[in-house]
């Protein structure tokens, strides 16, 4: 055998940061990596988030389109890129093909976890407000986040129990293979105040519209 060459120079730098942290999070919630060993591809219906995930990650690559499954319209955007280094780095902190139902705790530095928590909501969370009719002048408004892994969810859980003393509550979703994690008002703001911190620059518009409203109605501030 031949002497090997060096190893292949990356697209991602790969250093822990808000941002960084950010892209993590979303490659849980709406990324995959390629079985051939390099590729990583990140798939979104909002050009927005495409456009946060290449900035996050600091690459140049074109931002596609796709159908989805059995469609023929071209809905959703799609990141696609080339890197052993980083293909790599995600399998050593937790990521790997096939992770949808498989995936559990990610290996994050403490300080940036509600950086990979925001990014965990843009890809797959949800928030939803409503007025409950039983009670007079009830406002009510929910923060969800979902996996179809039981693992990953109960590692999320317990993460944010540990820097919030929440628990939350786990549910099923629309099937039995869908789990989500489910916070109510008072607890709901605890978490919405940590990952929209003051220095958050990258964040899906549309998510931190829908959550300013809703704080704004039950006469509370996203941040201070």
């Amino acid at each position: 055998m031949g002497k090997r060459g060096p190893k292949p120079k990356g697209n991602v730098k790969i250093k822990w940061s808000a941002n960084f942290a950010y892209a993590i999070g979303l490659i849980v919630s709406d990324g995959c990596l390629s079985g051939d060993g390099r590729h990583i591809i990140f798939t979104s219906k909002d050009r927005e988030q495409a456009e946060n995930f290449r900035k996050a990650l600091g690459v140049q690559c074109l931002i596609g389109k796709k159908a989805g499954a059995a469609k023929q319209e071209k809905k959703y955007f799609i990141v696609q890129f080339s890197d052993v280094s980083f293909y790599e780095f995600l399998i050593d902190i937790g990521i790997t093909p096939n992770k949808s139902k498989t995936v559990g705790e990610i290996k994050i530095p403490a300080g940036y976890f509600f950086d990979f928590l925001r990014g965990s909501f843009d890809g797959d969370g949800c928030f939803h407000s409503y007025c409950d009719p039983r009670w007079k002048s009830s406002f009510m408004f929910y923060t969800i986040f979902v996996s179809a892994s039981k693992k990953h969810i109960d590692w999320l859980r317990n993460e944010i129990y540990k820097r919030l003393k929440i628990q939350g509550h786990i549910t099923h979703g629309k099937t039995a293979a869908v789990y989500q994690l489910k916070y109510a008002k008072a607890d709901s703001s605890k978490i919405l105040k940590s990952m929209y911190n003051e220095g958050v620059v990258i964040y899906l518009s549309r998510k931190r519209q829908k959550v300013e409203k809703a704080l704004a109605l039950a006469g509370k501030k996203l941040t201070a």
